[in-house]
């Protein structure tokens, strides 16, 4: 026979168990849908939404580092983009990509690079490469039917060969 201290115990332990575990789960329920990737608001509302596997935000210096699969959107002006690591510079308006970066703007042009960085305010990117490797941009460049010119494009030489 178990004694009935005993028997009390085992069942408190039982009833703190099934306790726990709703609540627990509930809370994990909770503290999921609360959290949020970064954003960075500048003046007007306009979103600029930084994803990644981590994130470091340094009150101080009030800049937000991203690492892993960093993806960035901005639909004020149509830029999304993709790195290894990100860092906002909230003070300066500046986001630094490095790592295999990727940017996609107006949905046809797009940089590839090493690292980047883009001045906000100036709406400008400054991208270098991976040491002996180049930066690769793609725009694309609409040819208005209304520009035609009345000359017909030179003719490219033809090549000589040296004996």
């Amino acid at each position: 026979m178990i004694p009935s201290y005993q028997l009390l115990k085992s069942q408190i332990s039982r009833l703190g168990l099934a306790l726990l575990l709703p609540i627990s789960f509930v809370g994990t329920v909770a503290l999921s849908t609360q959290i949020q990737p970064a954003i960075a608001q500048p003046g007007g509302n306009r979103p600029l939404t930084i994803r990644s596997d981590v994130q470091e935000y340094d009150a101080k210096t009030q800049v937000i580092t991203a690492r892993g699969n960093v993806q960035m959107l901005y639909p004020a002006r149509q830029i999304q983009a993709t790195s290894a690591q990100a860092q906002y510079f909230s003070k300066e308006r500046r986001i630094d990509f490095s790592g295999n970066v990727y940017i996609l703007q107006q949905g046809t042009n797009s940089i590839r690079a090493e690292k980047v960085t883009y001045l906000i305010d100036e709406g400008k990117f400054i991208a270098l490469p991976q040491s002996n490797r180049q930066v690769e941009s793609i725009y694309m460049i609409e040819d208005s039917p209304t520009r035609q010119t009345t000359k017909p494009a030179p003719k490219t030489p033809s090549l000589k060969r040296s004996n």
